[in-house]
Parts: C-alpha cells; sequence; structure tokens
C-alpha cells in the first residue's frame, strides 16, 4: 500500500510540548497560592522557568515545521483561522475585566461610600503617565504596520528594523507601567478599584510582555531567512497580536484610567 499523503493537511507529530507548557502553568498557580499564604515563591518561579522552556522548544518546532512542505495552503488558511480565533477568545477575556469594573462603577455600594471612584482611592492622573504610555503604544502600532508594508514588499532589512523599534517600544511601555505601579497610592487588596485596574492593566501588561517576545522571535526568524515577500504568516500573527494589545489599550486608558478617574 502507498504510504503517500493523499490530502493537503497538516498531521502533527507527537509533542511533548503540550504536557510540559501545561505542567509548568499548574506549578506557576499553584506557586501564587503558596506565595499567597507566604510559604514559598519558589515553586512559581520554577513553573515560570518551564513555561519559558515550553515555548523556546515550541517556537523552535514550529519554525522548523514551516520550512518544511507540511505546510500546505490548506494549512496556511487554518493558521490564519485559529490565530483569529485566538485572538477572538481574548477579546472576551478582556471582556470580564470590563464587565467587572463597570458593575461595580456604574453601580456603587455603601462600602465604596456610594461614589466611584471610592472616596479612599486617590487615582493616577490619566493625562500623565498613562497618556504617555497611550502614546507609546499607538507609535508602535504605527512602526509594526510599516514593518508589515516591507515585508509586503520584501524589504525584509527595513522590516527587521521597525520590527526592532516595536520591540523597543514595547519594553519601552512596561518599564514605564512598572514604574507607575511602583507610585500608586493603593495596593491590590485595597477594595474592588484596586482588584479591578490591576487586573485589567496587569494582564494588559503581560500580553504585551507576550507580544514584545512574539515580535522578537519574529525578528530572529527573518534574519534566518525564514520570511519571504510571499511566505511570513509568522510575523503576520504577531502584528495581528500586536495590534489586538494597542485596541485594548485604548479601551482601558478611556474606561479606566479616563473616565473612571
Amino acid at each position: 500500500m502507498s504510504s503517500t499523503k493523499k490530502h493537503p493537511f497538516h498531521i502533527v507529530d507527537p509533542s511533548p510540548w503540550p504536557f510540559v507548557g501545561s505542567l509548568g502553568i499548574f506549578m506557576m498557580l499553584s506557586g501564587v497560592i503558596l506565595y499567597a499564604r507566604e510559604i514559598t515563591p519558589l515553586l512559581f518561579w520554577a513553573g515560570l522557568a518551564l513555561v519559558l522552556f515550553t515555548l523556546l522548544g515550541w517556537w523552535r518546532d514550529v519554525a522548523k515545521e514551516a520550512k518544511t512542505a507540511e505546510h500546505t495552503g490548506a494549512v496556511r488558511v487554518g493558521f490564519r483561522y485559529g490565530m483569529a480565533l485566538f485572538i477572538a477568545s481574548e477579546v472576551m477575556f478582556f471582556v470580564a475585566f470590563f464587565w467587572a469594573y463597570f458593575n461595580a462603577a456604574l453601580d456603587p455600594n455603601e462600602a465604596m461610600g456610594n461614589v466611584w471612584p471610592p472616596k479612599s482611592i486617590q487615582t493616577l492622573n490619566a493625562w500623565d503617565l498613562p497618556y504617555f504610555n497611550t502614546l507609546l503604544l499607538l507609535l508602535s502600532g504605527t512602526t509594526v504596520t510599516w514593518a508589515h508594508d516591507a515585508i509586503s514588499k520584501g524589504n525584509i532589512k527595513e522590516m527587521m528594523r521597525m520590527t526592532a523599534l516595536t520591540v523597543l517600544l514595547g519594553v519601552i511601555f512596561l518599564a514605564v507601567q512598572a514604574y507607575e505601579y511602583s507610585h500608586a497610592t493603593f495596593a491590590f487588596s485595597g477594595g474592588i478599584y484596586p482588584s479591578t485596574f490591576y487586573m485589567a492593566t496587569g494582564f494588559h501588561g503581560f500580553h504585551v510582555f507576550v507580544g514584545v517576545c512574539f515580535l522578537a522571535v519574529a525578528w530572529f526568524r527573518a534574519k534566518a531567512g525564514h520570511f519571504s515577500k510571499g511566505d511570513h504568516f509568522g510575523f503576520d500573527a504577531a502584528a495581528w497580536y500586536w495590534h489586538f494589545v494597542d485596541v485594548v489599550w485604548l479601551f482601558l486608558f478611556m474606561a479606566i484610567y479616563w473616565w473612571g478617574s
């Protein structure tokens, strides 16, 4: 019997990464519980190290697969649908945080002093560091679009320059946000406002970190010659994700920093 594949789809080889990644995430979540109970933070850091190791190994395997005949036209279409659905799921993830925020903000109870933000909260000035971060992300959206236009024309060097600039802007954004957190007058456990504020903006910061890693991987792949004018979905996916991060931040800025203050 012939062993020739008679369909255009990619049959994935057995991989250890889903199991290893799940184990790392479980260790991180368990570590957060242990750290919250002031037992030890070591399990969290061990889990984080395992997750990062998983990302490196999985990305390496996917980059190798991308240069084989396995990634047919049908497979690439599936990648696009998959990335679109992933971003849609991320949108709903943030909808939950906005829902929690507006549920409290639009109907403040007696414990909050019947006012939003609660009387005990000194909010951050929206037109200070948050506004600066907004400008950074808007500029980064411009540079990543510039990079996408460049690679669509086959200009890999220009794409690499603009991608590197986007990564730099993302790193600056994270540094500014960390500085902002360190100077905030309210702690996470200070009530509903700090809880919703840190959960929404903190998870967005984590997504910026993921986006920075995503774009950095795309830069190294471009340097290694993995992309061409007609074959660069790895960068497309990173650019889509970065635009999603930009749009979410605009809603966070308007709803939490500006309207919420």
